[in-house]
């Protein structure tokens, strides 16, 4: 089966809803949590295939926790957007009818109880982390994304709490890295905040906004140094390659803030938030580990060019 037949199958559909290549950054959040709580660490000086490979369970848990997240909650964003995009963007799904509202609703609905549901195995904690991203993902779909400033603060708070569901694979750890979700959050604020511009275009303040926080993103990682447990060599080159991936598109959405100019900005940002995190987990785990998480990127953008990202 050619792509062209492949793409007009209404399951192809539903995988259009799911943004594959936005869930792979969702799982570079939950690696680089998992750093930040030691757990990569520890796992390297343990003895024994069988420690290791059963200290890795968690690991797994979490990964199809925020893929169930993740995916339900983009789903959930077709479903309250189906009206607006029959105006504005009827080639998507719902609106397209290649796939159902009420599919999408179920869709959306079981991938959130999984990700629930895969979050408990690890522990009482990751289960109440992950109910609190899938309420605030759903918040965000249904009312925050039109906020200019809480639809962003929102969509970040999303975001961060998928990297403490990476932490509590140690639940004890949450108390010392809580503030990392802070990097997270403000990095998607900036991205939500000129996204809002996609169809119609947008204002040159949210562009020069969104390129401040983006600044202060990058600060505050090369500001982890100040850390006794980690180390600011590794983490600096992923660092340089996000300044790099992500400043140009955003102050040329910011100079010229028209729907192209911000849909690339909005792309690259997304994409970059493996680099980001990448960077952050290079300095709690070593530059191997951030290559690790780099690789991602590798199968992200892949997927975008057969999915849509935004």
């Amino acid at each position: 089966m050619n792509t062209v037949s492949l793409k007009s199958q209404p399951l192809w559909a539903y995988f259009q809803m799911l943004r594959p290549a936005n869930i792979i950054t969702a799982w570079a959040d939950i690696l680089v949590g998992f750093a930040a709580a030691g757990l990569v660490i520890t796992l390297s000086e343990s003895t024994g295939s069988q420690a290791s490979f059963t200290s890795f369970i968690p690991l797994g848990w979490l990964l199809l926790a925020t893929t169930g997240l993740y995916g339900g909650g983009v789903v959930f964003n077709d479903v309250f957007d189906a009206a607006l995009d029959a105006q504005e963007r009827p080639e998507r799904p719902i609106p397209s009818g290649r796939a159902s509202r009420q599919g999408a609703i179920a869709l959306g609905g079981s991938l959130l109880i999984i990700g629930i549901l895969a979050a408990a195995q690890v522990s009482i904690v990751s289960a109440a982390i992950a109910t609190l991203v899938a309420l605030a993902a759903l918040l965000y779909d249904a009312a925050g994304k039109h906020h200019t400033i809480l639809g962003p603060l929102n969509m970040g708070i999303c975001r961060g709490g998928n990297l403490l569901l990476g932490v509590s694979a140690l639940p004890a750890m949450l108390q010392e890295r809580w503030f990392l979700a802070l990097i997270p959050i403000t990095y998607i604020a900036a991205i939500t905040a000129i996204s809002q511009g996609e169809v119609h275009g947008g204002k040159s303040s949210t562009g020069i906004m969104a390129v401040v926080l983006v600044g202060v993103v990058i600060g505050a990682t090369a500001a982890l140094g100040l850390l006794p447990n980690y180390a600011i060599l590794p983490a600096l080159p992923f660092a340089g390659l996000l300044a790099v991936r992500v400043m140009p598109a955003f102050i040329n959405a910011a100079r010229d803030p028209n729907p192209d100019q911000i849909r690339a900005a909005v792309r690259a940002g997304i994409l970059s938030l493996i680099v980001l995190d990448a960077a952050v987990a290079a300095g709690f785990a070593g530059w191997l580990y951030g290559l690790l998480i780099l690789s991602l990127l590798s199968l992200s953008t892949g997927l975008a060019k057969l999915f849509a990202v935004t």
